[in-house]
């Protein structure tokens, strides 16, 4: 059973899991829009969020010498050394627009990570602002890339579905944010932070709300896509209902970030009915 623990520790601390909810909203995007599946696409995401959030968690940590370097985080290094290498393979393999919009979120990545301005702190720790971030460099990673590289026509079924994925994303990051109320500055002034706990599950389910309605402002209508959204906004409002400061960590970074990989299978499995 330890062993077990520690494997499903690394798969999460290693930002595997996570990775996969962002490589499964690529093939959403890609099953969304009908685009042939681009592998390169995928594994860019993916092994990009790897880098990415393992970069993110990191790096101040071991800057300044508060992380010990135990055998979970060498392998964690390890991981992301060759996670780097496979996602600068992914990356020239994409279109040349791709590639531009992709240096632009990474700028977004260091911007949210380092400090950018002399005695300023990063992004990450600017009041109000790490929800918006978070959510706009998932929306370009899961929706914008993909769209770009099959260079397919910009209609306005990419617009709604850009802030369907943001509203989504949002709502799932409200839960995060609950959980770890308890631990965050009162400075970084996070939703819960500036408007409460109960009135945050609400704004959530209300952006839920939302999101699933705008499914029928899209000229390519799909029941089957209303019917699986049917299923997953439920889900993530019970997450985000019965989240509190007192869950684990798996409560949030295996459970809650389970949802879009769950999403995708949802969409597999009805694709088969």
């Amino acid at each position: 059973m330890a062993v077990l623990r520690r494997i499903l520790d690394f798969y999460i601390e290693g930002s595997i899991h996570v990775a996969l909810s962002c490589a499964a909203l690529v093939l959403m995007t890609q099953h969304m829009f009908d685009l042939p599946q681009n592998l390169w696409v995928v594994g860019f995401t993916f092994f990009g969020t790897i880098v990415g959030y393992n970069f993110v968690k990191y790096d101040a940590l071991a800057r300044t010498g508060k992380l010990p370097i135990k055998k979970q985080l060498k392998a964690i290094i390890a991981l992301s050394v060759m996670a780097f290498f496979a996602v600068a393979l992914c990356f020239f393999k994409l279109q040349r627009p791709t590639q531009l919009t992709a240096i632009l979120f990474l700028g977004l990545t260091i911007l949210y990570t380092l400090p950018f301005f002399p005695n300023r702190k990063n992004a990450r720790n600017w009041k109000g602002v790490k929800i918006y971030m978070v959510a706009l460099c998932w929306v370009g990673a899961t929706v914008v890339l993909p769209v770009l590289d099959s260079g397919i026509v910009i209609t306005s079924d990419f617009w709604v579905k850009c802030v369907q994925r943001f509203l989504l994303l949002f709502s799932l990051i409200l839960v995060f944010e609950i959980n770890d109320l308890k631990n965050d500055d009162p400075n970084l002034k996070t939703v819960p932070q500036q408007i409460g706990v109960k009135r945050t599950k609400i704004l959530g389910v209300g952006l839920l709300a939302v999101f699933y309605f705008l499914e029928f402002l899209k000229r390519d209508f799909e029941t089957r896509q209303l019917l699986v959204n049917a299923i997953i906004v439920p889900i993530l409002a019970f997450l985000l209902y019965f989240s509190s400061e007192s869950r684990n960590k798996y409560y949030t970074s295996f459970y809650a970030e389970s949802v879009p990989i769950l999403w995708w299978l949802l969409v597999v499995v009805s694709g088969c009915v």
